[in-house]
C-alpha cells in the first residue's frame, strides 16, 4: 500500500450509524479538534489556535461536499469558507496571545478577559451588518446550500473568533447566536456529527462565558482593591 492510498483511506473513512447516509471520519476528528481548541480557549491556553487550525483544514474538506464528493454531496460554501477565516483570524490570536503570555508571564495563560466596551461592541456590530451583507449574496450566488442561516454561521464565527483573539468576554455570546443557527441548518443538512458538536458547543459556550465572566470580575477587584481588602462601602451596600 502507497502513501496516497493510506492518505486516501484515511479521508475517506467512514461511519455508517443507519442514519440514511454515512459520516466522515474527518468530520468526527475535525470536530473533536475543535472542541479541543474550545476547551484549551475557556483555559486561555496558546495552544488552543494550533490545534483549532487542524480541525479548520479538516473541516474544510467535509463541508465542500459537492467537490470532494462526501456522502452529504453538498457544498455549504459558508461553513467551508469560515474555515478559511478561522485560520487566518487563528494565526492573528496565536500571535496576539503568545506575545501576551511571554510579555506578562501570568501563569502561562495567553489573555486578559475584558469586555469589549463601547468601541469594541460597535466594531462587532458594524461588522455583523457589512459581512452578512456580503456574504449573503456571495453565498447566494456560488450556490450555497441555506445561504442567509450560511452568511450569518459564516459572520459570527469570524467575529466570535476576532473576539476571542481580542480576550472580549462577549465572544462567547456571539458563539451561542451562532450555535442556535448552525444546529438547524446542519441538521437539515445531514451533518449530524458537527449538528452535535454545535448543541455541545452551546453549552460549553454557556459555561465559557461564566467561567470568563469570574476571571474578569476577579481581576477588576483586584485592580481597586490590590491589598485583597474589601471596600467597607461595597460591603454595606452588598
Amino acid at each position: 500500500m502507497t502513501l496516497n492510498d493510506l492518505l486516501s483511506g484515511l479521508l475517506d473513512a467512514q461511519l455508517d450509524l443507519g442514519l440514511g447516509k454515512p459520516i466522515l471520519w474527518r468530520e468526527i476528528v475535525g470536530n473533536g479538534f475543535g472542541l479541543a481548541s474550545a476547551l484549551l480557549g475557556m483555559r486561555r491556553k496558546v495552544a488552543a489556535w494550533p490545534i483549532g487550525i487542524v480541525g479548520n483544514v479538516l473541516l474544510f474538506t467535509v463541508f465542500l461536499g459537492g467537490v470532494f464528493h462526501t456522502p452529504q454531496n453538498l457544498d455549504l460554501y459558508g461553513q467551508a469558507g469560515r474555515q478559511v477565516f478561522f485560520l487566518i483570524v487563528s494565526v492573528y490570536g496565536w500571535v496576539r496571545w503568545s506575545q501576551y503570555r511571554r510579555a506578562e508571564g501570568a501563569g502561562g495563560v495567553g489573555v486578559k478577559p475584558r469586555w469589549a466596551g463601547r468601541r469594541g461592541l460597535l466594531q462587532l456590530a458594524v461588522g455583523a451588518v457589512v459581512l452578512w451583507t456580503a456574504f449573503y449574496f456571495i453565498l447566494a450566488a456560488l450556490g450555497s446550500w441555506g445561504p442567509a442561516a450560511d452568511a450569518w454561521i459564516l459572520t459570527g464565527s469570524i467575529l466570535a473568533t476576532y473576539g476571542m483573539a481580542r480576550g472580549w468576554v462577549e465572544f462567547w455570546l456571539v458563539w451561542i447566536a451562532v450555535d442556535a443557527v448552525g444546529v438547524p441548518l446542519l441538521l437539515q443538512a445531514q451533518y449530524y456529527p458537527s449538528a452535535l458538536m454545535y448543541i455541545v458547543y452551546g453549552v460549553f459556550c454557556v459555561i465559557g462565558f461564566v467561567s470568563w465572566l469570574r476571571i474578569e470580575r476577579g481581576q477588576r477587584q483586584t485592580e481597586v482593591h490590590p491589598d485583597g481588602l474589601a471596600d467597607p462601602v461595597t460591603e454595606t451596600v452588598g
